[in-house]
């Protein structure tokens, strides 16, 4: 049997990089709200060991909440809808929301995300993502506060899949090609 590390091209960003780069966004966060209260949208699921980690260093009161959404299903590449499989449980109007996502890469799922709480009435609607891939946009849009930026390879790792797999690694890497490339996987 072939162990989860064998798929692995490349280690992209360390564990240690992570986490120092999960405290910068914090104290950039902190600055930015002022202590003023929050509720932190934590896309699901690529986000969750980001947003557990990041949330851990905010200082203001933070509600959480879980989305679950997505525009690519079980595909490498976005289908360019968004589809909200699971929606906030509580009421967004009036409050400052922190969306939290792992990867920006086609920009189609946080474009979609945050018109949809500015159609709910939502105030100050930022966006925070651990990766942004620029080299694959579809729409224009970019991160309020983003952690790094990666190469047009796929990544998995701190919460990042392929099939729901790999999101269990404590760092970022590059999968093999002939991983992703197979049929029927």
């Amino acid at each position: 049997m072939n162990k989860l590390t064998d798929d692995i091209e490349q280690i992209i960003i360390t564990e240690r990089q992570i986490e120092e780069r999960v405290k910068q966004l914090a104290k950039e966060i902190n600055n930015y709200y002022n202590g003023n209260p929050i509720i932190a949208v934590f896309v699901l699921k690529g986000s969750a060991f980001f947003a557990s980690d990041l949330i851990r260093w905010l200082n203001m009161h933070v509600v959480i909440e879980f989305m679950s959404v997505s525009s690519y299903g079980r595909d490498t590449v976005s289908s360019g809808k968004l589809t909200i499989k699971k929606d906030v449980d509580s009421e967004v109007k009036g409050k400052d929301i922190l969306i939290i996502e792992d990867i920006i890469d086609t920009g189609v799922t946080l474009s979609g995300l945050k018109e949809m709480f500015k159609q709910r009435g939502a105030g100050d609607i930022k966006v925070v993502t651990m990766l942004s891939k620029p080299s694959r946009r579809i729409v224009e849009f970019e991160a309020d506060f983003t952690g790094f930026e990666v190469p047009d390879v796929f990544v998995v790792g701190y919460g990042l899949d392929y099939a729901d797999k790999y999101r269990n690694l404590p760092y970022i890497a590059s999968l093999k090609k002939h991983i992703y490339e197979q049929p029927n996987q």
